[in-house]
């Protein structure tokens, strides 16, 4: 069925599809309309015998949900940024018990300062913590990876995330078709637990491991993942037979075919990247866009077929290392160890700056020159980050950076103004 929907309640929705047992809450900005729908919904008795539990801390969250799912509940909840930096110790323990449990990542910046818009940056803190990560392009895309996660965790009793930009998705009203409960029942069956605790049959769950089995026991971690890599795409399949529509998967390849330059991205702004390239193609250049759909597991070999016939490869991503560089083109250079195509990493969006099609031309057009440096940043305003560098040399005392750039940010004429200095 067809309906106009914000993609927070596209979401919810879908979740109430999979029949959850137990939802544990509590709001962050920009998850906080997923939670709120999905109490709405078993309030008014959608969601049928699921138990709406609200807590007092993301952790708390977190941990309530650890202890439904081992005592075998369907079990949901949701975070963004520094909630779920706040249940990092849970959100570890959570995959270490191998526990099914699906999550809603709502893409956010993490501070400080504070800032409450988009970027990877809260996903990819988590990138080693043993989740399954699956990131969505639409709001089409995340209500169906919602449904996928769901059978994803349960077929290998491991946790999955499903990322989704925070504000540029979660609060877009998207049209989106959502499916019937008949078509998920058929597609996702009712939940058959790996492990319960029963208190019929005591035993303990996260107890101690000591040096003579945790290697075996993190690597075997390491073999679920890999063993995703052939149930992500099977699940996907699956999908597509029953609701008849391609959705999830590990990688997403567009007019790749021929292209000696492509971009490799995740998550909602591969939209826009599509767009500049088919501009770009009708201008006679050829430029391919791959979106990855599985940052963890990461689809290695996946990729590295895609990127196979490219002479150099774009990496666009919303996050990075500091005092390093790209995390995901980092992982894209790993995919193309001992090939010649040339990994070029352009981080952008941080914070939610807006990724233009008008900076993507130009990105682009570098990058088919041969013009591109290693890495570099996104219409970063080099006059602002200078003349923050050179009052730090001068004043031994310098003071919190973010605020002294916004003083000099303030003092331009606008926005605009600065961003024009970008390329000085």
């Amino acid at each position: 069925m067809l309906k106009q929907l914000e993609g927070s309640h596209a979401v919810a929705e879908a979740i109430a599809l999979c029949r959850p047992e137990v939802i544990c809450a509590y709001p962050i900005s920009p998850q906080t309309h997923i939670v709120e729908h999905c109490g709405e919904l078993v309030r008014e008795g959608k969601m049928g015998n699921c138990e709406y539990m609200n807590v007092e801390s993301e952790f708390a969250a977190l941990s309530a949900c650890i202890g439904s799912s081992a005592c075998g509940a369907r079990t949901y909840t949701a975070t963004a940024s520094q909630g779920l930096l706040f249940m990092a110790e849970a959100v570890y323990n959570a995959s270490g018990l191998g526990l099914p449990i699906v999550m809603t990542v709502a893409n956010r910046a993490i501070g400080a300062p504070i800032n409450i818009w988009n970027d990877h940056t809260d996903s990819m803190s988590m990138r080693d913590a043993g989740w399954i990560q699956l990131f969505a392009e639409t709001n089409q895309e995340a209500l169906d990876l919602h449904i996928q996660a769901f059978k994803i965790a349960e077929r290998l009793s491991q946790p999955v995330m499903v990322c989704m930009d925070g504000f540029i998705l979660t609060h877009a009203y998207e049209r989106v078709d959502m499916p019937s409960q008949e078509q998920v029942d058929q597609f996702l069956p009712p939940f058959t637990p790996q492990q319960v605790l029963d208190p019929s049959n005591p035993y303990s769950i996260g107890a101690m491991v000591g040096p003579e089995a945790f290697t075996e026991v993190r690597y075997l971690a390491h073999e679920k993942q890999l063993q995703a890599l052939d149930v992500i795409p099977e699940i996907a399949a699956e999908f597509k037979d029953i609701f008849g529509r391609d959705s999830g998967g590990l990688i997403r390849e567009y007019e790749t075919e021929d292209a000696e330059t492509i971009v490799v991205t995740l998550g909602s702004v591969a939209g826009t990247v599509k767009d500049v390239v088919d501009e770009m193609r009708a201008d006679g250049e050829t430029v391919g866009v791959v979106t990855i759909g599985s940052f963890r597991p990461f689809p290695t070999e996946a990729l590295r077929h895609a990127l196979k016939g490219a002479k150099r490869v774009v990496v666009l991503e919303k996050s990075f290392a500091v005092g390093f560089g790209g995390m995901v083109a980092n992982n894209v250079q790993h995919a193309l160890m001992n090939t010649d195509v040339q990994v070029h990493t352009v981080v952008a969006g941080l914070g939610g700056r807006p990724i233009t099609m008008p900076s993507l031309h130009k990105l682009f057009a570098k990058a088919v020159a041969g013009d591109l440096e290693e890495i570099q940043f996104l219409d970063l305003q080099w006059n602002v980050v200078n003349a923050e560098l050179a009052r730090q040399r001068a004043q031994i005392a310098s003071g919190p950076t973010a605020e002294s750039i916004l003083k000099n940010i303030q003092t331009d004429t606008a926005f605009g103004g600065a961003a024009n200095h970008a390329a000085e």
